[in-house]
């Protein structure tokens, strides 16, 4: 599950300045008006309920729980509707809640339509998940094109399972698109990489990672063979061909990542290579992308 604090998602903060409690939760006077034309009974446990629905809405585009909102702005909410101290927000059926949240979106101009809003969601993920590949990102795409077609925001855990699921069927779309540009000797020829032999006993995925040495006339010559021999194994160009630089290179890092962490000497941990995945016996892109998410191809 993806930290809400790596994403835009609205929250409240553990602590805020008396600016932005100001700003943010301060009732216009207008608003009290409005708030106390739809609590005529004078009750001021309604009236307070109504005006922080109200507030918190404004704040983050969506009603929190009410566990949720920090005492500090209850609080403030209330000295602006100059209600005693000690008065706390209090419904006495889900139906005034449903109530008072209809009121607020009449207000805002938010019609209530979860469906619209997490297909707009879907829609922008996707879009994105072509050329971004983090989490965080996709989620906060999604927020951008919420908030500027006026729609209440989900709860975070739905974007979050929207956008793990979405990134998944997008890199696997591009891993069948690459695999289906592979002649079955170039798969061949990536998973003779993950052989071990010679002398040092080392696999050919350890020779294509292996850096330049200093400058001279022999290493030259020498770097010059090997970048041959990398062309040698396949037209990755090609391969590539459409996928967004930003993609190959977050498969890129995620590769180096699980490497260190893995190792690769050992066939079975081999397919951490990408895209090695393509000739793994029985492998598909939704059964390695957990072992090997991530791409170190081409070579830089």
């Amino acid at each position: 599950m993806t930290s809400i604090e790596r994403t835009a998602y609205p929250r409240f903060k553990r602590l805020m300045s008396a600016r932005e409690m100001h700003v943010f939760f301060t009732p216009k006077p207008e608003e009290v008006a409005w708030v106390r034309e739809r609590t005529r009974s004078d009750e001021h446990l309604l009236a307070l309920a109504l005006a922080l629905a109200l507030k918190c809405y404004q704040k983050l585009g969506y009603f929190p729980k009410a566990d949720e909102v920090p005492e500090a702005v209850v609080e403030h909410v209330r000295g602006g509707l100059e209600i005693a101290e000690g008065t706390g927000p209090h419904y006495e059926s889900a139906n005034t809640a449903k109530l008072h949240r209809k009121l607020v979106r009449e207000r805002q101009g938010i019609s209530y339509d979860q469906e619209r809003a997490r297909q707009i969601a879907e829609e922008a993920i996707r879009s994105a998940a072509l050329v971004k590949n983090n989490p965080p990102d996709l989620i906060t795409v999604a927020l951008e094109e919420l908030v500027r077609t006026t729609c209440e925001l989900p709860a975070f855990r739905t974007l979050d399972e929207m956008a793990a699921r979405i990134r998944r069927e997008v890199n696997e779309d591009i891993f069948h698109a690459v695999r289906s540009r592979m002649a079955p000797e170039d798969r061949a020829r990536l998973m003779g990489l993950l052989d071990v032999g010679g002398l040092d006993r080392k696999s050919g995925l350890n020779r294509l990672k292996k850096p330049a040495k200093r400058p001279s006339w022999s290493h030259l010559k020498e770097q010059h063979r090997h970048l041959q021999w990398v062309d040698g194994l396949g037209d990755t160009d090609a391969w590539l061909e459409g996928i967004a630089p930003g993609k190959i290179a977050d498969f890129a890092a995620e590769a180096s990542a699980l490497e260190r962490s893995c190792g690769t000497t050992r066939r079975a941990s081999a397919p951490r290579c990408w895209p090695a995945w393509c000739t793994w016996p029985g492998g598909t892109p939704g059964t390695t992308w957990r072992r090997c998410s991530a791409v170190g191809w081409p070579p830089s």
